[in-house]
């Protein structure tokens, strides 16, 4: 039997997901156990596809996680034009009642899947207001 997801889905290149996610925690100024965190991986899986590079397989949860990063950061661009604004924002204190003074990135670091999405959810609602 066909598995007809992975017959209409793209092929995703695993590689490509992740320099990508990393690039944009990094330009976040994310320690290495916070990148290890944001991208729900083992600091030994994270140290090998850091060093490798090739030949990545991410989990479902991995790559959903790298999606909700790729569009925090294209929110994000939108609604900043400054490089500064565009990569500083996830530090920032933040006062919307949901963030309650502290940093996007401060909460998505727990590595907690739901947290991460609830901030795409609110910077994407932010970017929709503007």
């Amino acid at each position: 039997m066909t598995n007809t997801i992975n017959k209409y889905s793209p092929s995703i290149s695993h590689d490509a997901a992740f320099k990508l996610g990393l690039n944009i925690i990094e330009k976040w100024g994310c320690s290495e156990p916070q990148k290890q965190a944001i991208l729900g991986v083992s600091k030994d899986t994270f140290a090998q596809y850091h060093a490798e590079s090739t030949n990545i397989e991410l989990t479902g949860d991995q790559l959903e996680r790298i999606s909700y990063l790729a569009n925090i950061h294209s929110s994000l661009r939108l609604m900043f034009s400054n490089p500064k604004n565009v990569y500083g924002f996830m530090n920032m204190e933040n006062n919307n009642p949901y963030f309650n003074g502290r940093s996007p990135l401060s909460l998505i670091c727990s590595g907690n899947f739901g947290i991460l999405y609830e901030v795409y959810k609110r910077i994407d609602s932010m970017k929709n207001a503007m």
